[in-house]
């Protein structure tokens, strides 16, 4: 979405909070080789959303289901990427950051060790949720009063 605000000029984003995102249709990293299957997130349950997002695979390589694919990741706006240790999407999620972040965009990709998919739905349960909350809120908070 950020890159089709951005080509359409509208609207101007301040800022992007991605908590562990789904950027690549790839079930091939090396994240989803070690945490597929044990932990909340598997690789199935993807396999499934993704069978009922997309109309074809052809569809999965497109960069606007796939935003790891972008070709010019330059001038979007700021990101807080967080991922977690024992889930799927890490990689690809560390992978986006650091697209935007060679494209010159400024990012800061957070892992949290530890943690699983959705440890921040859990923010009442579990310490590391409720900083990443904190985090994302504090960073909103100063693009916002940026942008004003």
């Amino acid at each position: 979405m950020a890159a089709l605000a951005r080509d359409a000029g509208t609207p101007k984003l301040a800022f992007q909070v991605l908590f562990y995102p789904v950027t690549n249709y790839d079930f091939t990293t090396a994240s989803y080789q070690a945490n597929g299957t044990d932990y909340f997130l598997t690789t199935d349950m993807m396999r499934w959303f993704w069978g009922h997002y997309l109309r074809s695979e052809e569809d999965g390589r497109d960069w606007r289901a796939s935003p790891l694919r972008l070709g010019n990741a330059a001038g979007l706006p700021p990101a807080f990427v967080v991922t977690a240790e024992f889930d799927p999407l890490r990689d690809e999620g560390e992978a986006y950051g650091e697209l935007l972040r060679q494209a010159g965009n400024r990012v800061m990709i957070k892992r949290y060790e530890g943690q699983i998919h959705g440890f921040v739905t859990l923010l009442g349960a579990m310490e590391a949720g409720k900083q990443a909350i904190e985090y994302a809120a504090a960073e909103l908070r100063r693009a916002f009063d940026s942008a004003a």
